[in-house]
């Protein structure tokens, strides 16, 4: 490729329309042919093969450390089962409270496994404790995410920032197996949900950047099959290892096996090479794909911003150039076009995260069999990620996102007029599966429409702002579960019917190409508004 550098110095570009590729012949060579990252991977390497594939499964196991890391507070901070105390004058009763009882009268019943609540007391007026523990982990993850989400856009990359936080969560996890005090583990999960934050945004971005355009659909989708297998692998971890302590060590293990087994065998994105102006790195990985999936990329084909790929006009094509495109949430806040849908996509991440956190946070208010209720919630999401797959591309995205998200505030609001005594327990918790449901395609959606709406120079940046907005509603939302089971699926309905509203207002990103810069996203907009 570099025999063509000199020779190309003083070549001018074209003006091509829109969505064709650049060609020019120099000296009776085979012509050289410029593409995007989309188009070399439509036209010569592959949407979706064995590479991708490849690279998709070992980066979405980031997906379930998250989940892992998220929800494990569930367990490790849930009431556990209390017995009386022999000639006490007390009588068990399943639908009492400990805070009904005369103190000495009853002690928790240790075969049940420790938590949290026994150990520090967190109970009757100081459960408001437990939501403390919830809303700052959730807190850790809101700073983690524009921090993570501009370094792994600049200087870091999505897998430099994907490792550094998988080792954090390994870190972390451990050291809060040992908190002697309860203050000590707030601090600890602040610091875990800090490092979790920034799986999510890295692991999603670098595992589907590889993926071409037909295929980035029904690829983003399934990366939520992963955290929801997740969430299932640490109902069985949970329930092996009862006592708060093990499991908190017990679930850090699968990160150590991530981070030295399969982060090594994950490649780097061709996209953020190319934006940081490492063209030579990003051709090397386009080759590797190519390869992999028993395509021929030619040697006179390079590669090129979506820019210089569709209007190459008044300006030289120099191959080979170390051209670095920057970009921060600054940018996106300055143009009129991103900075609405980024306040859009905000509000609907707060929504999404009351609604989906709350009801999976919820499940230890329902008086059911804790493990077989978040079971059966990993359970209900992985038929929406599919029926979600399958309908994206038919009906589109914002249509979907309005659709699912009015879907799950339906059955909440359904759920807070149930009561929780007898056959109606059963109900209600039918109401926060399908609750679940519906609000688990509108995150597997939400990715795939947020990751679209921005280009690849402030995309990780957008969505790590967005994820930030997202996670104040994942704060709030613990000392929400606390109160009033009825209480909370109103909140929650409420939530869903206005988060659907919101996605009214944002624009259809079906069969759109996956921009780089911010100016070719708003020259291609132009085009598209002025030719409607």
């Amino acid at each position: 490729m570099s025999s063509h550098k000199k020779e190309l110095d003083d070549l001018r570009s074209s003006l091509l329309p829109p969505g064709e590729t650049h060609t020019t012949t120099v000296h009776g060579q085979p012509p050289l042919e410029t593409l995007s990252v989309d188009q070399m991977l439509t036209k010569y390497c592959g949407e979706f093969g064995f590479w991708q594939f490849r690279h998709f499964v070992l980066t979405c196991m980031a997906w379930a450390l998250d989940a892992i890391h998220t929800m494990v507070m569930i367990f490790a901070n849930r009431e556990p089962s209390w017995v009386c105390e022999p000639n006490s004058g007390c009588v068990w009763d399943s639908a009492k409270s400990v805070c009904e009882l005369q103190p000495g009268s009853w002690r928790w019943d240790g075969s049940g496994g420790w938590s949290t609540v026994a150990e520090w007391g967190l109970v009757c007026g100081k459960k408001y404790k437990v939501g403390l523990v919830q809303a700052m982990f959730f807190c850790g993850s809101m700073i983690a995410g524009g921090v993570f989400g501009h370094l792994s856009d600049t200087k870091l990359g999505r897998k430099g920032s994907l490792m550094i936080v998988c080792l954090m969560n390994i870190v972390f996890g451990l050291l809060t197996s040992i908190s002697p005090s309860y203050w000590i583990y707030v601090v600890l999960r602040l610091f875990t949900g800090f490092s979790s934050g920034g799986v999510g945004v890295c692991a999603f971005i670098l595992a589907i950047e590889p993926t071409g355009p037909s295929m980035r659909g029904i690829a983003s989708m399934s990366t939520f099959y992963f955290y929801s297998a997740g969430i299932a692998l640490l109902s069985g971890i949970a329930y092996i290892f009862q006592s708060w302590r093990f499991l908190y060590i017990a679930s850090s293990i699968p990160s150590i096996i991530f981070l030295v087994f399969m982060l090594p065998f994950i490649s780097k994105s061709p996209r953020w090479y190319l934006v940081c102006g490492k063209t030579d790195e990003a051709m090397k990985i386009m080759h590797k794909i190519a390869k992999s999936n028993g395509k021929n990329l030619p040697e006179n084909v390079y590669l090129v911003l979506e820019k210089e790929a569709r209007s190459c006009d008044q300006r030289s094509v120099e191959i080979g150039t170390n051209e670095v495109i920057t970009g921060s949430v600054l940018d996106v806040i300055k143009s009129p076009l991103t900075r609405k849908r980024l306040i859009l996509l905000m509000g609907i991440n707060f929504t999404s995260s009351c609604v989906y956190f709350g009801l999976n946070l919820n499940a230890t208010n329902l008086e059911t069999n804790i493990y077989l209720s978040v079971l059966l919630n990993s359970a209900a999401e992985m038929p929406a990620y599919l029926l979600t797959a399958i309908l994206i591309d038919r009906f589109g995205r914002k249509p979907l996102g309005v659709g699912t998200q009015w879907f799950s505030g339906i059955f909440c609001l359904i759920g807070c007029l149930i009561g929780s005594q007898g056959n109606w327990k059963v109900l209600r918790t039918l109401c926060g599966v399908l609750g679940i449901f519906g609000m688990a395609g509108t995150y597997n959606l939400l990715y795939v429409y947020a990751m679209e709406l921005f280009p690849t120079v402030v995309r990780n940046a957008a969505l790590g702002s967005a994820r930030q907005v997202g996670q104040i509603g994942a704060i709030l939302v613990p000392f929400v579960v606390v109160m009033d089971a009825s209480i909370s699926f109103m909140v929650f309905g409420a939530c869903g019917i206005v988060g659907g509203i919101l996605t009214l207002f944002l624009p259809e990103t079906l069969n759109r190409p996956l921009y780089d810069t911010m100016n070719g996203m708003e020259d291609e907009t132009n085009k598209l508004s002025i030719l409607a």
